[in-house]
């Protein structure tokens, strides 16, 4: 919901139709995104907006999944959902098949030591990690299922590739989740280009960027238009990833080769590389200096923020290896209320809800004796502060930048009119 466009209203009201829900739940990135990049603008603003469009609770997925590659993004929120009790996810993907998905989450599950010669080989070629798992699932079938290798080339795409995340988290936690999948509508994930009423998120961050905001009004629902202007007038945003160019030149500068051992991520020469092309020109030239066919933009975008947030090796690790140790409530209205009191003795985290409570909660979470790892709770709990920080350090609004602490946060609660 980068911003929620009229595609998103279109998946929702699928989903619905597909399930027909007691209560419909999103898990949302914060202030930052698996693309690499600040949110357009702020979770709080965004996540609102998601219940008036027809949404009943909205979480936030941590920062430290919400900022990983497909598979740790995945991981956080499919492990969030199943301590809520969620029974059904759907999600958006360019084929829309999820008998394709399937298939081929099963291979990435189980990872037969062919496939694993096979990545370890196109990957040794230089092809980003992406790509590479393409070729070798394509090898892997080539032999055993004809049809399946025709087809392989179309789980390259996005939100097919996020979409076999899902299903293989699913699977990996023996999860009762039951998925559903629907075709994407509208542009390309990717397209920069305006195509109207259902343009892509890129494209309408391209108009904010632009200034265009007689086109974004066409692309998102009213509401959403509304909340974008709301902010922008409030000094809190748009947020783009150019704004943050004046920290990261400056900060890359100041960490030394063996400073990034520290940090999750920086393997097979990309400190070298940061530590070099940190020196060079402007946001833009550092990227391209360190793009190679090996490593993608994204990554390269989501690892600029590991040394920021102290995405240290063991955090990543730990988290992706127990999940997130908490549920972060940002919004509900009163059937979401109502769904979160039903479950809440059945719910295998801690609800933070006033985030200033933390350590209330976690007090009580152990007087429970829930699963869960306190040391964990703490160091991801410390990042989501750390990037709600640093995100409004950036709002042009000098009183907002003030203002701008999660501590001081309130969870929105939509009364029914």
């Amino acid at each position: 919901y980068n911003p929620f466009h009229n595609g998103h209203l279109f998946h929702l009201k699928e989903s619905k139709e597909i399930v027909n829900p007691d209560c419909t739940v999103a898990v949302m990135s914060g202030n930052f995104v698996q693309r690499g990049e600040p949110s357009i603008i702020e979770k709080f603003a965004r996540a609102g907006t998601a219940i008036k469009l027809g949404i009943d609770v909205v979480l936030e997925l941590p920062v430290v999944y919400s900022l990983q590659d497909a598979g740790g993004f995945a991981t956080g929120a499919i492990r969030t959902l199943e301590a809520l009790g969620v029974t059904d996810i759907v999600f958006g993907s360019e084929t829309g098949e999820l008998s394709l998905l399937n298939e081929v989450s099963k291979i990435l599950l189980a990872e037969p030591e062919e496939y694993r010669h096979r990545l370890h080989s196109h990957l040794k070629d230089g092809h980003s990690f992406p790509n590479a798992r393409k070729y070798a699932i394509r090898d892997y079938v080539s032999g055993k299922d004809r049809e399946l290798s025709f087809r392989v080339e179309e789980i390259g795409s996005s939100n097919n590739i996020l979409g076999l995340e899902y299903l293989r988290a699913i699977r990996e936690i023996d999860s009762k989740i039951r998925p559903h999948a629907i075709k994407r509508k509208g542009a390309a994930y990717s397209d920069d280009e305006n195509r109207g009423s259902f343009s892509s998120a890129t494209a309408i961050r391209k108009m904010l960027r632009l200034g265009d905001i007689e086109s974004v009004k066409n692309a998102v629902p009213g509401e959403m238009f509304k909340t974008l202007l709301e902010e922008i007038r409030a000094g809190r945003g748009p947020i783009l990833a150019g704004d943050l160019e004046s920290f990261f030149l400056p900060f890359l500068r100041l960490i030394s080769r063996n400073d990034y051992s520290d940090f999750y991520g920086f393997v097979e020469g990309l400190d070298a590389r940061f530590c070099e092309c940190s020196k060079r020109g402007d946001l833009q030239t550092f990227l391209d200096c360190v793009k190679t066919k090996r490593f993608t933009l994204s990554r390269i975008r989501r690892l600029m923020y590991y040394p920021a947030l102290k995405f240290t090796v063991d955090l990543i690790e730990r988290s992706n290896r127990l999940g997130p140790q908490y549920i972060r409530l940002l919004a509900f209205n009163e059937n979401g209320r109502e769904y979160l009191s039903e479950i809440k003795k059945s719910i295998g985290l801690p609800i933070i809800n006033t985030v200033s409570m933390w350590r209330k909660v976690l007090d009580e979470a152990k007087k429970k004796e829930l699963r869960m790892d306190e040391s964990l709770f703490k160091d991801q709990l410390k990042r989501d502060l750390l990037a709600v920080d640093f995100y409004s350090s950036f709002y042009s609004s000098p009183e907002n930048r003030s203002k701008g602490s999660d501590m001081l946060s309130r969870v929105i609660y939509e009364r029914d009119s």
